[in-house]
Formats: C-alpha cells, sequence, structure tokens
C-alpha cells in the first residue's frame, strides 16, 4: 500500500494520502488549500488518480484543500452525513464504508471536538480527526463541541478498537507522527480518568485562545462547494419540480451517478439507469453504454446523484466527450425527496 503523511507547519496540519498501488486509485484525507500543488504533484509522480478527498470535520485553523482538489480533478469530496458544507458529494453515516481501489475506511461518528467529527479507521490504522490526537484530544469549546460526547466517542468508540491499531491524527504540535490505541490508552494524560465528570472538568478548563484562522476557515469551509457553477452552463442544470416535469412529458434517461451503498440506504429515482460516477469514463468510450445511449436516444439524459456535486461534475465531462442537451438535478436526490418527489428501494 502507498502510504503518505504530509505536515502543513503552519496549522500543524497532517494530510494524508493512501493508494494500493503505483498508477491505481488514491484518497486524500484532511487536505490544506496551500499545499494542492504539492499533493497534485505526489499524485503525478506515483501515477495516481485521486477519486476521493475526506474531511474528518470543518476545521477551524485552517482552510480545506477539497474544493480545489475536486475543481482539478473531479474527485468525490466526502464527509460525514452531520457536517454542515454546502455540497459536500457524497456523506457517510456511522459503520458505512468509504472503497477506493481495495482499500475501505469504516465510519466512526465521533463528536467532541466538534458535532460533525468523523475518524475512519482501516484494517490496521485509525484516521481520527481531532478527536483523539497523540497525548491530548481536540477541544470541546467551540462548533458545538461537548465533552460528554467527546468521552463517549473516546471511551465506547476509539478505545474499543484493538490495541494495535496505528493512530493518525488531523494535527500534532509536539513532533509525533503517529501511535496506537494501546498507547494512548495507557499514557495519554487526559485518558486517565475515570468518569465522563472528570474529563468534562478537564475539557472545560482548559482556557485556550481561539484558533487565529477560526473566523476565517470556518465559513470558507462550510462554503466549499459554491464554485459547482463553473461546470453548469445556462439552460443545462433542473430543479426538482423541472425535472419531475420534463419526466412526465419527454422520454428521458435519468442517469444515477451515486454508489450501490448510497442506493441501498436512500433508494433511487424511478427508472433510473445506475452509473457509478468512478465508472463514468468507461461508459464515454464509442462501445460504453451512454454512448450508444445517446446516439439512438432522441430525449434528454438527466443525471443525478446524492447533492448535485458530482452531477455537474459529470455534466461537464461529458459536455466535453461531445454529448449534447445533457442535464442535471439540481441538489440531487435530496432536493428530489425534499420537493416531495417518491423514491424506490429495493424489495
Amino acid at each position: 500500500m502507498i502510504f503518505q503523511q504530509l505536515f502543513d507547519p503552519v496549522s500543524c496540519t497532517y494530510t494524508y494520502l493512501l493508494a494500493r498501488r503505483q498508477g491505481g486509485e488514491a484518497l486524500i484525507i484532511d487536505p490544506v488549500i496551500e499545499h494542492v500543488e504539492t499533493y497534485i504533484s505526489l499524485l503525478e509522480r506515483l501515477d495516481l488518480k485521486l477519486v476521493k478527498a475526506v474531511d474528518t470535520h470543518i476545521h477551524a485553523d485552517h482552510v480545506t484543500g477539497l474544493g480545489v482538489l475536486r475543481d482539478i480533478t473531479k474527485c468525490v469530496t466526502v464527509m460525514g452525513e452531520k457536517s454542515g458544507a454546502d455540497v459536500v458529494s457524497m456523506r457517510v453515516r456511522e459503520d458505512e464504508k468509504i472503497d477506493v481501489d481495495g482499500i475501505a475506511l469504516r465510519t466512526l461518528y465521533t463528536p467532541g471536538h466538534t458535532d460533525d467529527s468523523y475518524s475512519f479507521a482501516g484494517a490496521d490504522r485509525v484516521f481520527t480527526g481531532d478527536a483523539l490526537l497523540i497525548g491530548g484530544t481536540g477541544r470541546t469549546d467551540f462548533q458545538n463541541g461537548d465533552p460528554a460526547a467527546g468521552y463517549d466517542s473516546l471511551f465506547n468508540k476509539l478505545l474499543k478498537l484493538p490495541a494495535g491499531t496505528l493512530v493518525y491524527p488531523a494535527h500534532d504540535y509536539n513532533g509525533n507522527t503517529a501511535s496506537t490505541i494501546c498507547y494512548e490508552a495507557a499514557h495519554n494524560p487526559r485518558l486517565q480518568i475515570s468518569s465522563v465528570e472528570e474529563y468534562a472538568d478537564i475539557m472545560n478548563n482548559l482556557n485556550l485562545p481561539d484558533p487565529k484562522m477560526m473566523d476565517v476557515a470556518v465559513p470558507a469551509n462550510l462554503a466549499v462547494g459554491k464554485s459547482l457553477e463553473k461546470f453548469v452552463h445556462e439552460g443545462e442544470e433542473l430543479d426538482a419540480e423541472q425535472c419531475a416535469e420534463v419526466c412526465a412529458q419527454e422520454e428521458v434517461i435519468l442517469v444515477d451517478l451515486r454508489e450501490d451503498s448510497e442506493r441501498e440506504r436512500d433508494g433511487w429515482i424511478a427508472h433510473s439507469l445506475h452509473v457509478p460516477y468512478n465508472r463514468l469514463d468507461s461508459q464515454l468510450t464509442p462501445s460504453g453504454a451512454l454512448k450508444v445511449i445517446a446516439r439512438d436516444h432522441q430525449g434528454h439524459i438527466v443525471l443525478y446523484c446524492a447533492h448535485g456535486e458530482r452531477s455537474a461534475l459529470a455534466l461537464d465531462t461529458m459536455r466535453k466527450a461531445g454529448f449534447n442537451g445533457v442535464k442535471h438535478l439540481k441538489g440531487g436526490l435530496k432536493a428530489w425527496v425534499t420537493s416531495g418527489g417518491e423514491v424506490e428501494r429495493a424489495a
């Protein structure tokens, strides 16, 4: 496995790049916007295709690189379902997996530092964001932090992982690069307690100054998806009501770009053709299914995903590949359901 740990000295943020093999697909965790060029260079050097970019939570000390990486690579942006970011392509829940080319990370909802904090556990390591640091834990005094929730996340989730599990946090301020669950359980000062009240007393009396970048970073990270408009031309976007009207009046091919797990969890719009976003390119070749359908079909092709991000990216890709008359559903399946649209589910 390819594993790269990168460090931003200004915010003391760790970013992680994972891939199964050179020349394959990759994912990145907690990227920092100032280092996007470095990430792109590393991807090119290793001949990797970035397919997913993940943030563990809304960061307050740096601006995320998720949006810029998406714009450059058309990767899928991923956060937990509790995230307040305006547009994130894929939102994951407790125990759901993020899969990339044979690498699977299990989602753990670990609030406490913030109410949208998630950790991601692999076969031998866990990426803990700010929930569990090396020799410490993330502060709980802003962004809906909660010491009691943090205690539960630590003692009932993270410390329940196998003892030898490697711990890779989002930050370190003392030159540490990794730890293990068993080491933290035995030596982390904030974990040598006997009750949630004792932990809350520690966390409520840290008296730390606000992060220097908080007033800039938090609004920017909540608006990570604002630039979607650059991928969609005038007349290519349908709101949920318009999509329902078009589907009722015209011969339309609906294309669902979400992953299998999302369809199983949330259902799909009736009569949708399932083409996962990560397999879109193969469908656009002369012999690809979408190419054949577009050649023989006189009506519209309407793309949709969970929240409208992947469909906007796919729309741009298809237009550049020579497809005409393709549209996408603004706001994705979430907007469809909110407007009263029905979904189908497996029996």
